[in-house]
């Protein structure tokens, strides 16, 4: 009898534990017909909303769009901001993200893909206050006002970076660089890969000619912490694709290098 006991904790622990491995997210899509994504929209050019048509562009939106058609389900954009992007992957309001910088602070709460392409931190200012500001260190003064958007990585950074700064934090739908453009700060500073699109787009911008970009960082998708069998997949398909050259080639199109 004393056998038999803990034989048959054993036996309820692995029936238990089944239920556990199908309430994985890639059964989820697969019985749904459905891969929800969720995505911020206002980060050219890896995700951009048309408020007119509610409809999405951009790297990311390929890359989610690929993922759908190799899985044989549909994908929904599901929008969300970078303060709660986090939550919405945890909660289950949607099954993965689009990209998002790596950072130990949303480890802790939700799991990530492997890495498939990396960014660097450089700041924008206005053109014509190029002769003030030359360098990192010109930003960091009591008389300078850099601007971030909450939620993001730069969030933090802009604190890390500009100690002697003022700092500007603001929520989305509002953007950092508006700050700038509108005179409420003197600089702002993001991923490179968005400062290229930024100064095209307005040509009163310009990158800080810095000595090198900071803090290079991996981007990934943003995936339940707990489910392995969802990250497993996803993992394989981006190794997969890698070898297909497809993330190189989308970020050709999307000319997300100089």
């Amino acid at each position: 009898m004393k056998r038999i006991k803990p034989l048959l904790g054993f036996v309820l622990l692995m029936l238990f534990a089944v239920p556990a491995t199908a309430q994985s997210a890639l059964n989820d899509i697969l019985s749904t017909g459905v891969l929800k994504v969720g995505t911020t929209g206002d980060w050219n050019p890896m995700t951009m909303k048309d408020p007119a048509t509610n409809s999405y562009t951009g790297y990311d939106i390929d890359v989610m769009t690929a993922l759908a058609a190799d899985l044989g389900v549909e994908v929904e954009f599901v929008p969300t901001d970078w303060k709660t992007l986090v939550n919405g992957v945890s909660s289950g309001k949607y099954h993965i993200t689009g990209s998002a910088s790596v950072s130990a602070a949303r480890a802790k709460a939700a799991g990530y893909s492997d890495s498939y392409f990396s960014l660097a931190t450089v700041p924008l200012i206005l053109s014509k206050n190029a002769d003030r500001f030359a360098g990192w260190a010109d930003l960091n003064t009591p008389e300078t006002t850099v601007a971030a958007t909450l939620g993001t990585t730069q969030e933090k950074q802009v604190k890390q970076y500009f100690p002697d700064a003022k700092h500007q934090i603001v929520e989305a739908p509002a953007r950092d660089f508006q700050e700038v453009l509108s005179g409420r700060a003197d600089a702002h500073i993001t991923s490179n890969v968005e400062a290229i699109k930024l100064v095209e787009k307005y040509p009163q911008m310009m990158i800080v000619p810095v000595s090198e970009p900071r803090s290079p960082t991996p981007i990934a998708m943003l995936l339940p912490q707990s489910d392995q069998v969802w990250i497993n997949y996803v993992n394989t398909w981006i190794a997969l694709k890698s070898e297909q050259d497809l993330f190189e080639d989308l970020a050709l199109k999307w000319k997300l290098t100089q």
